[in-house]
């Protein structure tokens, strides 16, 4: 009976955070406050050539903003570390060692292009391409000359013959790989750096991680790690290998689909909570209609057996759909916060603006609040606010200036307004004057107006815009809006 459930995150620092790779966080996070477990994370950066520190920064941050925080591991220390690959090596020497004196791992010599000629060799004959065991059993003068001739050695092991091994997997059931597939594969490279399904083992072991919960890519790798753990005399952990993430065209997920690294959706203003509520919905439903689930709710609802087998579906327009939910909820102050590095990007705002014109632009971003998905949205949004001219957002709206009746609303309209102190109540009485003089009810009033300001067909509450735009810019829209549909008043 296991006590306490551990898990981990063994990311790779190699680059941007990717979306996958936080869904695979999330749902180690969500097991760990489930059941009352430790979340470990640990850095798997042994890919020298492509590892960064930078990168691993990109992932703690991503990881901290997404509200994915962990109980050991880099930073916040433990009782079993170092948690950088690269700082133990000395332990996984200890038990290379151990392994090649029971001879269950060995010294190879080949040379990459002797494993290439290896490889295309049996890809001809239509076989899977592995290791046969040249280096198997060589002798003293085999090895002698191979370390005269300057070749460094990998160490392989050795995979035995004719044995099936068992995958225990919590999404999958019981997965079954013959060893006669698999081939001596290499453990150590000839740096003396471990590979990863031998550094993964040992860690995962003397970090006491007992569900190993990971992406259906690394399902391939799970023969390999559990002969390891047998060589060892390891207790294997229990496994759950969570579906692919495909794009919407049922592809493997690329750049192509959009963004792939959560930095990317942070610096587009989506919210943690909408991302988290999305990823959790990737591959695993909770059996209701919700769709919306605050941490705390997947902390309660979550659980490995309602996890598909079937690859997940990345739909940008879920996400901005769940986003806007969570936009929604936002106080004026926090959707101005956000709102704030896409202002001064599109020179809407500087760093140093007066109280009142602060007060001015929070209002125009809380009219955006039922209508953005995201906060590089609202930018775009308010720009009506910031023309001096208005651009039709398509020929159909354009056509809407073209009715019989637009002349006359548009020049009580402009009578009227010159008459009025303009606030929310007073615009509404406005259009029930404009209503009254020209005999005209409803859309026929409104739309002309919304499109001669916004040259939009859709937006916020006429009794927003108008206070907010002021007497003389919207008499000079009007103006220009029957000028460039060529229509007189």
């Amino acid at each position: 009976m296991v006590d306490e459930v551990r898990v981990r995150f063994a990311p790779s620092p190699t680059g941007p955070f990717h979306i996958g790779g936080a869904r695979s966080a999330l749902f180690n996070f969500l097991v760990a406050r489930k059941t009352g477990g430790k979340l470990v994370l640990r850095i798997e950066d042994t890919d020298l050539e492509r590892s960064s520190r930078e990168s691993e920064e990109n992932i703690k941050e991503a990881l901290k903003w997404l509200g994915i925080n962990w109980d050991e591991g880099i930073d916040v220390g433990g009782p079993n570390g170092p948690y950088r690959q690269t700082e133990r090596l000395d332990i996984y020497r200890k038990y290379t060692e151990k392994l090649l004196t029971e001879g269950k791992a060995y010294y190879c010599y080949c040379t990459d292009e002797e494993l290439e000629t290896e490889r295309q060799t049996l890809l001809s004959k239509g076989e899977t391409p592995r290791y046969l065991g040249h280096c198997r059993s060589l002798t003293e003068e085999q090895i002698a000359k191979y370390k005269a001739d300057g070749r460094k050695p990998t160490i392989r092991f050795r995979v035995p013959a004719n044995e099936q091994i068992v995958v225990h997997d919590l999404v999958r059931g019981d997965v079954v790989f013959d060893s006669n597939g698999i081939g001596d594969f290499v453990i150590v490279k000839s740096d003396g750096i471990p590979t990863y399904n031998y550094a993964v083992v040992i860690d995962d072991y003397l970090m006491k991680i007992n569900h190993v919960i990971r992406a259906e890519e690394h399902l391939s790798n799970s023969p390999r790690q559990c002969l390891i753990y047998d060589a060892l005399g390891f207790p294997k952990p229990v496994f759950g290998h969570i579906s692919l993430i495909l794009g919407k065209d049922h592809t493997k997920m690329s750049k192509r689909h959009g963004a792939t690294s959560v930095d990317q959706y942070r610096q587009l203003g989506y919210l943690p909570e909408g991302i988290i509520n999305f990823l959790a919905l990737l591959g695993w439903a909770s059996g209701t209609e919700q769709e919306i689930f605050s941490m705390d709710e997947l902390f309660n609802e979550f659980s490995m057996e309602h996890v598909a087998k079937n690859p997940a579906v990345f739909d940008i327009d879920k996400l901005n759909w769940i986003n806007q939910q969570y936009m929604r909820k936002l106080d004026e102050d926090k959707l101005f916060s956000l709102a704030v590095p896409f202002l001064q990007r599109a020179g809407y705002m500087t760093v140093n603006e007066s109280a009142e014109r602060m007060e001015w632009l929070k209002k125009i971003v809380w009219t955006s609040r039922e209508h953005v998905c995201y906060g590089a949205q609202i930018a775009d949004y308010v720009k009506m606010y910031f023309k001096d001219d208005v651009e039709f957002e398509n020929a159909e709206t354009e056509i809407v200036l073209k009715a019989e009746t637009v002349p006359k609303v548009l020049q009580t309209f402009l009578d009227e307004i010159n008459k009025t102190e303009l606030n929310g109540a007073n615009v509404k009485a406005l259009f029930k004057t404009v209503q009254k003089l020209t005999g005209l009810r409803g859309k026929d009033v409104f739309m002309p107006v919304r499109v001669a300001l916004t040259g939009n067909q859709h937006g916020p509450e006429l009794t927003e815009i108008i206070p907010l735009l002021g007497k003389e810019k919207c008499i000079s829209l009007v103006k220009k809006s029957v000028e460039k549909a060529g229509i007189k008043l």
